[in-house]
């Protein structure tokens, strides 16, 4: 049987009637139209939810790489980076980015001088302070980190949660805090402490967060402002046993943070803040033993890790009553 080449594309004759040959190509498709990509809302759904597919396990990291949160890093979730990512993690950094934030009070009252901490809130000068620490106050004194110094009224007051709100007179661009959220606060989580113990502005500790929801009485009495000097802390009670001196017969308790970075007179109304420099407490009160009770020749004056904060997240609840003027 004899085979018959043929050249590429060639092809034998059909007998006639047959279907026409094949062509030597397919034909070409006509194109088809362009789709039209979806705009708004709906695409942006589309994407997170093809990223989510995509990746599985990972989906928040994802949406937090888009909307550049990074709230990994942070102890909670709607916290602000306020320490730069270089720096981040880092005390020196939190000090750096939060010191212009803190300020020193001096207030005077006919029961004598009390020297304080505060935290700007506002850029034009309202600051988050402790009640005992203008308690009573005729005048009040406040030194901002720079060096700089203004008068200020006490706009609002609480006793029962030792809060006050004060405001400067004729300030304006200040670096206003940002305050974080409490109530994600963990145990064991590294903090920082920015005050004026002692009247030495902007100084700087850090420790870790050693318990929650303690509750601490402090007086409300006038009379029981906080000391300037190395005579003790504020006097507060702690399960049934009083700390610091008489804490009065007018008192309140309220459920603090627990730290150990170092807390020493005139800490109070300052700030406690987690490392991404968000802040998460006003410092109120610190154990200072006395002489008597640490069974050495000294004054005894001092920390011994035990210090305790104001939840940030009560300060935020108590802002438009304070705002409102309220004083008791």
């Amino acid at each position: 049987m004899t085979e018959t080449f043929r050249h590429s594309g060639e092809y034998p004759q059909q007998p006639q009637g047959a279907y026409p040959p094949p062509p030597a190509y397919a034909p070409e498709e006509p194109p088809k139209p362009p789709r039209r990509r979806a705009k708004g809302p709906l695409a942006l759904l589309a994407a997170v939810a093809i990223a989510a597919a995509a990746i599985g396990g990972g989906t928040a990291y994802a949406f937090q790489e888009l909307t550049g949160d990074d709230s990994s890093s942070s102890s909670n979730a709607t916290s602000t980076d306020v320490v730069p990512t270089s720096q981040k993690g880092t005390v020196s950094g939190v000090a750096e980015a939060v010191s212009p934030s803190i300020v020193e009070i001096s207030a005077k009252s006919s029961a004598g001088s009390a020297t304080g901490s505060g935290v700007i809130i506002t850029d034009d000068g309202e600051i988050i302070t402790n009640n005992h620490v203008i308690s009573g106050a005729s005048s009040v004194k406040v030194t901002t980190d720079d060096g700089k110094s203004y008068t200020a009224k006490v706009v609002g007051t609480d006793s029962k949660k030792d809060l006050a709100l004060i405001k400067l007179q004729g300030a304006s661009g200040l670096k206003a805090a940002s305050l974080g959220d409490s109530d994600n606060v963990k145990i064991g989580q590294d903090v920082v402490a920015i005050g004026s113990p002692e009247g030495l502005t902007g100084t700087v500790t850090s420790g870790i967060i050693s318990a929650l929801d303690r509750d601490v009485t402090v007086s409300t009495d006038e009379g029981q402002q906080q000391p300037g000097g190395g005579e003790g802390g504020w006097p507060f009670e702690y399960g049934g046993e009083q700390f610091n001196g008489d804490t009065g017969s007018s008192k309140t308790t309220y459920k603090a943070l627990q730290t150990d970075a170092s807390l020493n007179p005139g800490n109070s109304g300052g700030a406690l803040i987690d490392m991404n420099g968000n802040i998460i407490g006003i410092n109120s009160a610190m154990y200072s033993p006395s002489s008597s009770q640490s069974g050495s020749g000294d004054s005894g004056s001092g920390s011994v890790g035990l210090g305790f904060a104001i939840p940030v997240n009560t300060v935020k609840a108590d802002l438009d009553t304070l705002r409102a003027g309220s004083t008791d």
